[in-house]
C-alpha cells in the first residue's frame, strides 16, 4: 500500500498517534494487547517509519559510531562483519570511522562520543593512552570498547583476547613438538597508535620460553610495519643466520604467509625444515594449511555491539571486561624439528 502514514495505522488499529509511536519506539508505556494489534496492523499495512522523523520523536540520531583503523586489516574487518551483521538486527545505523592517522584518531576521540554524532560508540582495536582516559570517561554516550583496552577505563564495557596467553599457547605448542630455536615475527612493539596485540603475544612467546629454560635470542626476533611483505623481508634476514631457527612464531596469519614465502625463496620446505604458526585464523589460513592460534573475530564484534545494545536500552549493570578464548588450529605447516 503506497504512502502509507502513521495516522493510517493509528486509525485501522483503533488508537491514537501517541501510542503507534510508543510501539515502534519499543516504550514499555503500551499494554500487551495493544502493541501485538498496532504491530499486526503495520505488517498488514506494510508500513515502514520514517527515519528522520523518529529521530526527531525520540531525540536520538538513531546511530551507532565505530572508530576503526586500517579497512585493510583482514581481522579488523571481521570484527567489522560482526558489528555490522549484528546491528542489523536493530533499529540503529553503522557509522565508520576510519583511523589511519594518529591526528585522526584524536580527532574521533574529541568528536565522536558525543549526542549529535552518535548514540553509542564502539572503539576498535585502539586502545586508549593515558591522556584519552578523561576524555572517555566523562563522554556523553556508552563507549564500548572491542580488541582494546586500559585498566583505569573499568567503568567501560570491554571485549577483549588475552593475546598474552594466544602467544604463550603457540610457543608452548612449537616447544612441544622439539623446537627450541624459535623465532618471533610481528609488528612494532611500540606504536603510535598504541597497538597492543603483537606486544602481549611478544610478552606470552618470552613467557612460554623462560618457562621452559630455553634462552631468548635477540637474533630470533623481528618487527616491522604490519603487512605480508615486511614479514618476508624480516624472515629472509632471519633465515639467512649461520643458525637459523627451527620454528617461526608470526603475530599473524598475514605475517605468517610472508614467512612462507621467505622460505620458499630460501628454498626451506615447510614444514620439514621449518615450522610456521600464525595468529588470527583468517579465511585464508585454512586454504593455505597454516598452523595458527584462532581468536573469536566475528563474535568480538557481535558481543561489543550486544553489550552496547543493552546500554542503549536502559539496562543498567556493572561494566563487564569479557575475555575471549583463543584456539590452537593445527594444520600443515608444524611438524617437530627435522622430520
Amino acid at each position: 500500500m503506497p504512502n502509507v502514514t502513521i495516522r493510517d495505522v493509528a486509525r485501522r488499529a483503533g488508537v491514537g498517534l501517541a501510542t503507534v509511536s510508543r510501539v515502534i519506539n519499543g516504550s514499555p508505556l503500551v499494554s500487551e494487547e495493544t502493541r501485538r494489534r498496532v504491530l499486526q496492523v503495520i505488517e498488514e499495512l506494510e508500513f515502514v517509519p520514517n527515519p528522520a522523523a523518529r529521530r526527531l520523536s525520540t531525540g536520538k540520531t538513531l546511530t551507532v559510531a565505530v572508530i576503526a583503523p586500517f579497512f585493510t586489516r583482514p581481522a579488523f574487518i571481521e570484527r567489522l562483519r560482526g558489528i555490522q551483521n549484528t546491528l542489523l538486527e536493530s533499529e540503529y545505523d553503522l557509522d565508520v570511522y576510519n583511523v589511519e592517522t594518529v591526528k585522526r584518531r584524536d580527532e574521533c576521540f574529541h568528536e565522536i562520543p558525543r549526542r549529535e554524532r552518535a548514540d553509542g560508540v564502539i572503539i576498535l582495536s585502539l586502545s586508549p593512552r593515558d591522556e584519552d582516559i578523561p576524555l572517555l570517561a566523562r563522554a556523553e554516550t556508552p563507549i564500548v570498547l572491542v580488541d582494546a583496552n586500559h585498566p583505569s577505563l573499568s567503568q567501560l564495557n570491554r571485549v577483549i583476547t588475552d593475546d598474552v596467553q594466544g602467544g604463550f599457547k603457540a610457543t608452548q605448542y612449537l616447544l612441544k613438538l622439539g623446537h627450541r630455536r624459535i623465532g618471533f615475527i610481528g609488528d612494532w612493539l611500540e606504536s603510535p597508535f598504541n597497538f597492543t596485540s603483537s606486544r602481549d603475544r611478544f610478552q606470552g612467546y618470552r613467557q612460554a620460553l623462560d618457562l621452559a629454560g630455553v634462552a631468548y635470542r635477540p637474533e630470533y626476533f623481528g618487527q616491522g610495519e604490519h603487512g605480508r611483505y615486511p614479514a618476508q623481508l624480516l624472515a629472509e634476514q632471519m633465515l639467512a643466520l649461520p643458525e637459523r631457527p627451527t620454528a617461526i612464531f608470526a603475530a599473524s596469519d598475514t605475517q605468517a604467509i610472508g614467512v612462507m614465502q621467505a622460505a620458499r625463496n630460501a628454498g626451506i620446505q615447510v614444514p620439514q625444515d621449518l615450522s610456521v604458526i600464525g595468529y588470527d585464523d583468517i579465511e585464508i589460513a585454512e586454504l593455505l594449511g597454516l598452523t595458527t592460534i584462532r581468536q573469536m573475530l566475528y563474535e568480538s564484534g557481535q558481543r561489543g555491539v550486544e553489550l552496547l545494545l543493552e546500554s542503549l536500552a536502559g539496562f543498567h549493570r556493572e561494566p563487564v571486561c569479557e575475555v575471549l578464548p583463543t584456539e590452537l588450529i593445527e594444520r600443515n605447516t608444524t611438524a617437530p624439528p627435522g622430520s
